[in-house]
């Protein structure tokens, strides 16, 4: 039984590796990095190295977009990169190899893959995909379009696989919901800094900063926060607002370049944001 009764997996094996991680950046006076890559993108070998390099430049956790056909929430760069990895051959076979391969070489750094409800659930209860994952050495899994009212299934099984579920929070969030998804999210609450979809933009709303102090206020989990995040300032301010965790997911992809092979930059830019996440 998890400490919210029969509900929520910040209980679950995976949840505490993720609370570690949160615990061990906030141990050095700053906020944990979460970068994210397309799995496949722009093929298995080089998003393995994007990967391991997002982690050897300062990631805290990984967050690892799985390809899907409609991603709902992406913005036009992680729509292009999604489509370019489901044609060189991107499954989700595939897609759980490549975490297995991550969690080998760097088993220390949480990973969090990020799918939508009809790759996991697929119409039954999401057993078959949670166990893949676990196995694979995921800690939690964000569902982007699954709610805590229709997740409470998919919550019981993810608790005996050891996954945390991580639920996302929007602007639009009312209080009261807030504090219930606040309640359920296991590992982390996922902020999500604006109305719209991912991609980096020049700047944050100013809005963000109390988006994160209610946030904070309701949670008994760290709060990251994603979506438009793209250079240091932007983090600096997260960080300044209060934000547990920054999420940088299209700046991350866009530094990879046209063809998707700057790993160099890449690591580059997880470099720099990890230095903007210190508290002083």
């Amino acid at each position: 039984m998890t400490a919210t009764g029969t509900l929520g997996t910040n209980g679950t094996p995976g949840g505490q590796r993720i609370a570690a991680a949160f615990g061990r950046a906030a141990s050095e006076n700053r906020a944990a990095l979460i970068p994210y890559v397309v799995a496949g993108y722009p093929d298995h070998e080089t998003s393995l190295a994007a990967a391991l390099a997002a982690a050897d430049a300062g990631a805290d956790l990984l967050e690892a977009g799985l390809p899907y056909s409609d991603p709902l929430a992406d913005g036009a760069t992680l729509q292009r990169a999604t489509s370019v990895a489901l044609r060189a051959g991107a499954t989700l076979e595939r897609s759980v190899a490549l975490l297995r391969a991550i969690s080998s070489a760097r088993p220390n750094l949480p990973l969090v893959p990020m799918c939508y409800a009809n790759q996991i659930l697929g119409g039954g209860d999401g057993r078959a995909v949670a166990t893949r994952l676990a196995e694979a050495g995921a800690s939690g899994v964000i569902v982007a379009d699954l709610t805590p009212d229709e997740g409470v299934g998919f919550e019981a099984v993810a608790r005996e696989v050891g996954l945390a579920v991580v639920y996302l929070i929007a602007p639009t969030t009312t209080p009261a919901r807030r504090a219930e998804v606040a309640r359920r999210s296991g590992g982390f609450l996922y902020c999500v800094s604006l109305v719209g979809v991912t991609g980096a933009r020049a700047s944050l709303p100013p809005s963000v900063r109390g988006l994160v102090a209610s946030a904070k206020a309701d949670s008994p989990v760290p709060v990251a926060v994603g979506f438009g995040v793209s250079r240091p300032a932007q983090v600096r301010m997260l960080v300044r607002a209060g934000a547990d965790g920054v999420i940088v997911a299209s700046a991350l992809v866009d530094a990879l370049g046209p063809d998707g092979r700057d790993v160099v930059a890449l690591a580059r830019l997880v470099g720099e944001l990890r230095a903007a996440t210190a508290r002083t």
